[in-house]
């Protein structure tokens, strides 16, 4: 049993050194006993600033509308500047560039509000069941705002996966007939007991200033017409998602029911 705990832990010293400090317990105690023979572990840390920061002077106490009717005050985050917003009847979303790294990838936050206070769950039942859903709505252009608040946050989860996964039809890995026999040397009697999950997110302020250019579209024959400014507004339960926009591929996907309630 010491060699077990000792395992744990150099599971857990080398997932909390790959994600710097924000996960330090992956597995947690009585995880690894004298039967596990073979751990496998992924960490991913994202750290990213904005392409255009938010003014922290700015930020200020608004109210936050749970899903039970009642409301709590929290910081919230605001802009006068040009956004990528997209609007439909039952659905905003927001776009939130990050600034671009040196391998040329392009990755951004998407807010993703319901209209309805309560139109979470509805709106998570989409983006799990409809494929396109999300390409759909992206914003493809930035658009002037009138109210522009959004709420910082804090989000820590963790869960044992392999129910979840098992009610998702994977059973093979975790029965005897296993064959893992493309990751190890001697795959007789292994088979994947347990799968344990941790993320961790936090929005706040900071980003990288970048520059930026605005144009006026004048129609021929006609004066200028001034863009209808858009509202967004996240002060109710939403969705939020950091995606690589070359590829489209989700890193991050989560929900926020209560922006000052981190776990």
């Amino acid at each position: 049993m010491v060699q077990a705990a000792e395992v744990a832990g150099q599971v857990n010293s080398w997932v909390e050194k790959i994600t710097t400090g924000l996960i330090k317990e992956i597995l947690p105690a009585g995880s690894v006993d004298n039967t596990t023979r073979l751990v496998l572990g992924n960490a991913l840390y994202f750290k990213g600033a904005w392409t255009e920061k938010f003014d922290a002077s700015k930020t200020k106490d608004e109210k936050f509308h749970l899903l039970d009717g009642s409301s709590v005050q929290t910081p919230f985050m605001s802009s006068t500047k040009k956004q990528y917003i997209s609007s439909s009847d039952s659905l905003k979303v927001l776009k939130l560039p990050y600034q671009q790294g040196e391998d040329k990838r392009q990755f951004s936050m998407y807010i993703l509000l319901p209209e309805a206070q309560d139109g979470l769950w509805n709106l998570a039942n989409k983006l799990s069941t409809e494929p396109e859903f999300l390409e759909n709505h992206i914003p493809m252009q930035k658009v002037p705002v009138g109210q522009f608040k959004l709420p910082k946050f804090k989000i820590s989860f963790g869960f044992e996966a392999s129910d979840m996964l098992k009610g998702l039809g994977l059973q093979l890995p975790f029965s005897a007939e296993a064959d893992l026999s493309e990751m190890v040397d001697s795959p007789a009697g292994l088979y994947v007991s347990s799968v344990f999950h941790k993320s961790f997110v936090e929005v706040n302020e900071e980003g990288t200033e970048a520059a930026a250019a605005t144009a006026s579209v004048v129609t021929l024959r006609s004066l200028p017409v001034e863009p209808v400014k858009v509202d967004f507004v996240a002060d109710h339960p939403f969705l939020f998602l950091i995606r690589e926009d070359l590829t489209g591929v989700v890193l991050f996907v989560g929900h926020v029911f209560n922006p000052l309630v981190s776990a």
